[in-house]
């Protein structure tokens, strides 16, 4: 396919992600409909409409659509446009190019510099104080990384290697990395990102697919061998298998939805971790550990997942905040006295963060905090928060 033809395809797909179908789902279709796009092509359209998704304001701001909601085509003009191309190079007559330019769409846009806070930010406008709230000076900068591709991040699994080994069976294939501060098992790929699954530090269970401020997160844990840990909202199980790899404990997952537990136990096998995945009603009456890594807004991660940043709405995210102080409170009983209760959210927001765990504290008499972090996208990844807390009695 042809630049315009990728852009052409991006337009397509956007359109329908902007009438509210999901952008994986649409990509997808569109890629088994189109059975001609080379792994290239498709890999490009992709980025095209994530980039898109992430710029959505500024890109539909240049591409002239202004305050209102644009659509595929003025967010590709306004993609060229944001990185200094002429649009009319790829807006043309060729075969399967999207149509050329009218004389309004050649209309020069206000300049970057003139819109909004949240259109130059690319962030909905009730948004912002709460990123302000918390991370005060830093917002802007945090809020200009999370319209940006986030970097590919890898986990070490200390149980089968060490860091210069993974590195050295990365690059027989092909693909570099090099060391990350927030984690001490952290690689940030810097060549080959799309080569990492096929590679055989992942399909030997050397490396998996962990953002570093995720890995942070797992340093945090007071975890020690022999211990009984339930990961109780665990999802694919990420986080279990960065905990198993540390100690050697006896490891449950559990989520409320079992479908998205099922890659826990090939993941595991790889890994060389044992993990066991149970229902509520066959969950153990108390454990050492408790982590609850909630639903959440997902504010400290929109780079990975950008609709989820336009389609957050108030009542989203209050009913969030309801649903994480259920899950403290069902999970409590659950930690045995002298354990830890362990929160974690990929968010930046203080009703989600430190808010809600001064309200669980408040309600729960028999906990006291150990130690709490916000882990910033300055830092290098996505942004997180977690606390532990030891239950006295």
């Amino acid at each position: 396919m042809t630049p315009a033809a990728r852009l052409s395809a991006a337009i397509e797909c956007l359109d329908d992600v902007l009438a509210g179908e999901n952008a994986e789902r649409v990509l997808t279709n569109w890629a088994r409909g189109h059975r001609f796009a080379g792994s290239k092509d498709r890999a490009a359209i992709r980025d095209h409409v994530f980039d898109a998704l992430r710029c959505k304001r500024s890109y539909g701001w240049l591409g002239g659509a202004g305050e209102a909601r644009p659509s595929g085509r003025q967010l590709m003009i306004g993609a060229l446009r944001a990185e200094g191309a002429d649009p009319d190079t790829l807006f043309c007559d060729d075969r399967f190019a999207p149509r050329p330019l009218t004389d309004e769409e050649r209309t020069a846009p206000p300049a970057l510099d003139a819109p909004p806070r949240g259109v130059r930010l690319d962030c909905p406008d009730w948004l912002l104080p709460l990123y302000d709230e918390t991370l005060g000076a830093d917002a802007e900068a945090a809020l200009a990384l999370l319209r940006q591709r986030s970097d590919v991040f890898l986990r070490v699994n200390i149980r089968k290697s060490t860091l210069s080994y993974a590195l050295e069976l990365l690059a027989d294939d092909g693909i570099e990395a090099v060391p990350h501060p927030l984690s001490e098992t952290a690689l940030k790929v810097t060549r080959g990102a799309r080569a990492v699954a096929r590679s055989q530090a992942y399909l030997t269970g050397v490396v998996e697919l962990q953002d570093a401020g995720s890995q942070a997160i797992i340093d945090g844990l007071p975890l020690e061998d022999g211990m009984a840990v339930l990961d109780y909202c665990a999802g694919g199980g990420g986080k279990s298998l960065a905990m198993g790899a540390r100690a050697a404990l006896n490891l449950t997952a559990h989520d409320v939805d079992p479908a998205r537990m099922q890659d826990i136990a090939p993941r595991a096998s790889r890994a060389g971790i044992t993990v066991q995945t149970a229902r509520k009603a066959d969950l153990a009456a108390a454990y050492d550990l408790v982590l609850c890594d909630v639903p959440c807004s997902g504010s400290g991660a929109f780079s990975r997942s950008p609709q989820g940043k336009w389609a957050l709405t108030q009542a989203r995210l209050d009913r969030l905040v309801a649903l994480q102080a259920e899950i403290l409170a069902e999970v409590a009983p659950r930690v045995c006295p002298g354990g830890v209760l362990a929160y974690a959210t990929c968010s930046l927001f203080e009703m989600e963060n430190a808010a809600q765990v001064a309200g669980f504290l408040a309600r729960h008499a028999a906990f006291e905090p150990i130690r709490q972090r916000q882990i910033s996208p300055l830092e290098g990844g996505d942004g997180f928060y977690f606390a532990t807390l030891r239950r006295l009695n």
